[in-house]
């Protein structure tokens, strides 16, 4: 239940991300955008994590989760992924307007569509999981 759980709150955080992102009219819109950014990654990590724990890799943190991941073709696009933990970083630390329409950017070009990959490699791995 465990792993199933995390995803499915991931795919719900990653709904209302993706949601969003094409709603952005003014820069309340694309700060909240970020903000769910921010929570959907956060809740990825920690997915990739769990998945990780089934194949006997306990990670230590975001970082050592997605290259672990990527080696071991359970994520794809580990540099993107990497690119993704910098902007999440610096989203919650270093907050400026041209920071924010930078990341936003990638977001709504890059991001979502690495997002919407990888969950379907975690469902795909949880359902061979079920059913060796």
């Amino acid at each position: 239940m465990g792993n199933e759980y995390t995803l499915q709150k991931l795919k719900r955080a990653f709904l209302k991300l993706n949601e969003s992102v094409d709603k952005v009219v003014d820069e309340l819109d694309r700060d909240g955008v970020i903000q769910r950014f921010e929570f959907t990654f956060e809740l990825f990590w920690k997915a990739l994590k769990s998945i990780l724990a089934i194949e006997g890799f306990e990670c230590a943190g975001p970082r050592s989760c997605i290259k672990e991941g990527a080696r071991r073709g359970l994520a794809s696009e580990g540099e993107i992924l990497l690119d993704m933990l910098e902007d999440r970083n610096k989203a919650s630390h270093i907050y400026d307007e041209s920071t924010a329409v930078d990341i936003f950017g990638r977001i709504r070009d890059n991001y979502i569509k690495v997002i919407a990959d990888n969950i379907t490699l975690f469902e795909n791995y949880l359902a061979g999981e079920e059913n060796p």
